[in-house]
């Protein structure tokens, strides 16, 4: 009701009609054959959790409503805990120790990101020899061993809210923390103790996703084109054109190499497809996804391990992909309540032993009490039993497919209103926007640079291009920003650099915001050449100075109002800066190259040579050898 974007449903609350009546969750669980007893079943004692996405901007208001309706003080945020891991310890010992920070640095680049045990490292070359002859290096990891694991300091959890019945004081102790430029109550316990107390935890996630939905149809309704994409039809095929051919980037989950390389093998045709992919395209079940590609293309037959599977498992081609279709097997094949059903799909996630012995025996008995052989039955439990090491969630791999889906529909029909929105929520990241940049290069959508006249707060639409936004430039803080915006409006538009520095207020826009508007290319329709205006910057700012210091206290020649004051202009026989030393200012401001590339020249030769880009190893690989 306040306009505030909310996901389609997380983890197994999409399998509740009540949650979807009540607009809690948009998946229409009947249509998907969603279970309620995944959610919530008799047996169940722990409270149902429905964790909510959100759009990442609004979060907070969210966090404030519930502030408000059940009180101030019954509401807060739950506290979470840093610990010192190997490379963070090693910085933090060699600081207190007063060890030079270049030498700690380059002790602490010896340790791979993802270790989990500084001792093992220290055995390892070549941090090994460097505690063998330096006796400081030595001393610097034994202490931080003996740190490891420790508590280092105390934040905010990203998602959790804890809401109480009585005053939160009264029940648990509290904990301010300090974030931005303003303080937050949390408690003092974390997650796990407060939900052994009982006590109500919620979990408010901010979703980017959501955000970039959001953006977008704003875009077309500035735009005049409404779209409601909860009315979108599941079955377009354009939109799956995206899926088939790997074009994902910006989509919802869809994103990864292997998941692209997926896609393009698979060839999904239909929505339920795409839910089941990001079901198998996990550690455990990657292995079965040959035999998925397979089956959907015909060169292997469809098999099922036992007639009455075969509506169960139709959908994904005689395979077990998620924990409903165990639970439904249950109650199928050895006649399970739904209550049951959960409890084997709990007691095989969880391999506890005693409950699935008692489990084996009841589903083996209830399968036989149906006509199946014994023998049949016991071997059908063998095939389902290792399923437990990779079922997932059908409810939640629907919600988020639909999310996948949709972030698809616009990139495939509105993709100028669409990269817009990605750029907009990667503002604060310079290799989010390089990502994204590339990706609009790729699709043929042309980033218009930014424009000191032009360019808004934000990436803006104009026609079927995009405008840079200033947020995106480097240097250049909100406020800064804010008050360029506030002076263009009052101004219409800046004659000249002079001009804008005349309206602002110098000691919001300084020296070094003027700095990287110019290296970024801002003033470009101002003045084409970045030099002259680089270098005539300190006598343009000082004149700027003195007129609006004059104009403040309301001095002036009596000539202003017949012959305004002639403008300092820049000097323009300083020599244009070479193509090279003009990208690296450009890339310095913006954080990558936007109107060239130095090794543009070379694209084809780099394209046939290399095996990764940096981004795709990021995500790992299987190679030895990479270029």
């Amino acid at each position: 009701e306040n306009g505030i974007p909310v996901g389609p449903g997380r983890g197994s609350a999409a399998g509740s009609v009540v949650a979807w009546a009540l607009r809690i969750t948009n998946i229409d669980p009947l249509q998907y054959d969603l279970l309620f007893e995944r959610f919530l079943n008799p047996e169940r004692i722990s409270m149902p959790d429905i964790d909510i996405d959100f759009c990442m901007r609004r979060r907070g208001e969210v966090i404030h409503y519930v502030g408000e309706k059940y009180g101030r003080d019954r509401v807060a945020q739950i506290i979470t805990f840093g610990t010192l891991a190997a490379k963070a310890v090693i910085r933090d010992v060699g600081r207190v120790m007063g060890i030079p920070y270049a030498k700690v640095d380059r002790i602490a680049k010896m340790i791979p990101d993802m270790t989990k045990s500084l001792a093992a490292v220290a055995k390892e070359e070549p941090l090994a020899g460097e505690i063998a002859k330096d006796p400081e290096v030595r001393q610097i990891v034994e202490v931080g061993s003996r740190l490891e694991g420790l508590t280092r300091h105390a934040s905010v959890h990203a998602a959790g809210v804890v809401i109480t019945p009585r005053p939160l004081d009264d029940l648990v102790p509290l904990y301010k923390v300090t974030k931005g430029d303003e303080d937050q109550v949390t408690t003092q316990w974390d997650m796990n103790v407060i939900e052994s107390l009982g006590l109500l935890k919620m979990d408010f996630l901010g979703l980017r996703t959501l955000t970039v939905l959001d953006d977008a149809v704003k875009i077309l309704r500035h735009q005049g084109i409404e779209l409601d994409l909860d009315e979108i039809p599941l079955d377009d095929p354009e939109t799956f054109r995206i899926f088939c051919e790997g074009n994902t980037g910006g989509i919802f989950q869809f994103e990864s190499r292997g998941m692209t390389d997926l896609l393009r093998r698979f060839q999904p045709s239909r929505f339920d497809e795409l839910a089941a992919l990001n079901a198998l395209y996990r550690p455990g079940a990657m292995t079965l996804i040959d035999e998925y590609i397979q089956r959907k293309q015909g060169k292997r037959k469809v098999t099922y391990l036992a007639p009455e599977m075969q509506p169960i498992l139709e959908e994904t081609y005689g395979i077990l992909v998620y924990q409903e279709q165990v639970m439904l097997t249950a109650v199928a094949v050895a006649g399970f309540s739904m209550a049951e059903a959960d409890t084997l799909r709990k007691a095989m996630g969880k391999k506890k032993k005693d409950v699935m012995a008692k489990m084996k025996e009841k589903f083996v008995d209830g399968a036989a009490g149906r006509g199946m052989p014994p023998q049949k039955a016991a071997d059908l439990w063998d095939k389902i039993e290792p399923f437990a090491g990779y079922g997932f969630n059908k409810s939640h791999s629907v919600a988020y497919a639909n999310l996948a889906y949709k972030t698809a529909y616009l990139k495939a029909h509105h993709p100028v209103a669409f990269m817009a929105a990605m750029l907009n929520c990667e503002l604060s990241s310079s290799d989010g926007i390089a990502k994204y940049t590339a990706e609009c290069r790729n699709m043929g959508i042309e980033l218009l640079p930014p424009d000191i006249n032009e360019s808004g707060y934000m990436f803006t639409v104009v026609g079927d291009r995009i405008r840079y936004g200033l947020g995106a430039v480097k240097g250049v803080g909100e406020s800064a920003i804010e008050s360029v915006l506030a002076a263009r409006q009052r101004a219409g538009r800046f004659r000249s650099l002079i001009h804008l520095a005349t309206e602002v207020d110098l000691r919001v826009v300084n020296r070094k915001v003027f700095e990287c508007l110019v290296k970024a290319g801002a003033f470009d329709t101002l003045c084409a050449n970045r030099a002259a205006l680089w270098s005539s910057l300190d006598r343009m700012l000082e004149h700027a100075q003195k007129r609006r210091q004059e104009r403040d206290v309301g001095q002036g020649s009596f000539f202003d109002a017949v012959l305004p004051a002639a403008e300092p202009e820049p000097d323009l026989a300083v020599k244009p800066w070479p193509e090279r030393e003009r990208l690296r200012y450009e890339k310095e401001a913006l954080g990558y190259f936007l109107t060239g590339n130095p090794l543009q020249e070379h694209q084809e030769a780099l394209e046939r040579l290399v095996t990764h880009t940096t981004a795709a190893l990021r995500e790992g690989t299987a190679e030895g050898t990479v270029k």
